[in-house]
């Protein structure tokens, strides 16, 4: 008969009643001492809208503002009636945030965000519009390689922005990030530490055969052997694999316990997240596991990566309601849920939560959907976030699009449409949050015009 992870776990002698036994590294308190030092006790959660979401009618111009008629040019771009995506003034009451900072004009959340609303109300979401990079590239998998390099115009890094400092952090024995899913994301990409990915905490394990326990033994001795000389090597990469393999091996005893001990002392949380179920709920339940293990000192992550997908509505996007609704619905009810969560656990201020998407969607809808656009909202989302709007609308008048029918890039001081690159972004995310003091030696200047460049920085955006 099968096992339960639980059961199993406990014939290994890997649980007992006093909580887990740490094997090796994990367990040592100088090594859990040295990776909280670096981002002391904070918590950093990566979500991606994977397909390029409109930004649009996701923070929406309400009314005209007193120095643009953005509201005007919404209504011209964006038609009413069957496969219309206008959201009407009536239907954005319920969810108004706010002001653009330099035109006065009226913005609110999709209807359908009531979710981060709330958060926006408690002073836990900041709205940071007009996000992009120099040269907007339209390829969904170009535009997201350039956000997850923090390298637009491709001056060779080939590593993720926030692979960058965990690199300049830690070691190759560490594993101080978790991505939720089957694979390392770019953002994380790089080759001096480990990254742990999996589905699922309750089935994550060693691949060995359960049905034949007097193997499990042999598998396990064979891959110790095989790890041990690879990490004993004199080439680099064979090491860091051996090592790195030693590492993710003891992350298959430490870290599936976090489940249980989610679900038996979290229950009405973890009950929580099956009401009106998704994947992205489920996957931000996973990271919840992990962060309540390494509160109570089980583990050491620190940084997330999670995925939701669907964004690329071409067609049949909608409205206040609709396809695009369900998606914002969704996302907004599942980081409302995490949030609350977090807080909870009496860790709203130690969790930093970044929404990003690849690139917006075109200003001027298509029959009932958008294209490939260039701009678009971010959300920081946590306790310790400074709440409200910041960066400046895009200019969405027809005369000031491109000749894709795209907003355009400026960093033109003074421009009262200009860009919040998304450099600057991770910097003030790094400065404020990692407590990096020189964000540039992770994100290295463009040249060139700096009209049209990202040659003047701004790590101290505002919201933390």
């Amino acid at each position: 008969m099968a096992l339960s992870r639980r059961e199993f776990l406990q014939r290994s002698g890997l649980l007992t009643a006093g909580g887990l036994v740490l094997p090796g590294w994990l367990g040592h308190p100088l090594a859990r001492r040295a990776l909280a030092q670096s981002i002391g006790d904070r918590f950093l959660v990566l979500c991606f809208l994977n397909g390029g979401n409109d930004g649009l009618n996701t923070v929406v111009p309400v009314a005209d503002g007193a120095s643009a008629a953005l509201r005007q040019a919404y209504e011209a771009a964006r038609g009413s009636g069957s496969g219309g995506l206008r959201i009407s003034p009536a239907e954005l009451a319920a969810t108004a945030i706010g002001n653009d900072p330099a035109s006065g004009t009226p913005l609110a959340l999709h209807p359908a965000m009531t979710g981060l609303k709330n958060l926006y109300d408690q002073g836990n979401l900041a709205v940071l519009q007009n996000c992009g990079y120099p040269n907007p590239n339209l390829s969904h998998e170009e535009s997201r390689v350039k956000w997850e390099r923090g390298d637009p115009l491709g001056t060779g890094l080939g590593t993720g922005w926030m692979g960058r400092y965990l690199a300049s952090q830690y070691g190759p024995l560490d594993l101080p990030a978790v991505s939720i899913g089957g694979g390392v994301p770019g953002e994380l990409a790089q080759t001096a530490t480990g990254v742990l990915t999996f589905y699922a905490l309750e089935w994550f394990g060693f691949p060995a055969d359960y049905w034949y326990w007097d193997d499990i033994g042999a598998y396990e001795a064979a891959f110790a052997s095989m790890q041990a000389l690879g990490g004993s090597s004199p080439q680099a990469m064979q090491a860091l694999i051996g090592n790195t393999g030693n590492a993710a091996y003891e992350a298959t005893t430490v870290y599936p316990p976090l489940h249980d001990e989610y679900v038996d002392e979290r229950g009405a949380w973890n009950a929580a997240y099956d009401v009106d179920p998704s994947y992205f709920k489920d996957q931000l339940r996973e990271v919840a596991k992990v962060i309540y293990g390494t509160s109570k000192g089980s583990v050491a992550s620190r940084v997330f990566s999670v995925t939701e997908w669907g964004f690329d509505t071409h067609g049949d996007q909608g409205a206040a309601t609709g396809a695009h609704a369900r998606l914002l619905g969704g996302v907004s009810d599942a980081l409302a849920t995490f949030h609350a969560d977090i807080a909870d656990m009496g860790l709203a201020d130690d969790v930093c939560v970044v929404v990003w998407s690849e690139f917006g969607r075109r200003v001027a809808q298509n029959s009932n959907g958008t294209d490939h656009g260039s701009q678009g909202p971010v959300f920081v989302i946590g306790g310790g976030v400074n709440g409200g709007i910041y960066g400046h609308h895009a200019d969405i008048a027809e005369p000031a699009l491109d000749w894709n029918g795209n907003t355009v890039y400026s960093q033109a001081a003074g421009d009262p449409h200009r860009t919040t690159d998304f450099r600057d972004v991770y910097g003030t995310l790094l400065r404020h949050w990692l407590g990096v003091a020189d964000p540039l030696a992770l994100l290295p200047l463009d040249t060139g015009d700096p009209g049209s460049r990202w040659t003047v920085p701004d790590f101290d955006l505002g919201f933390l």
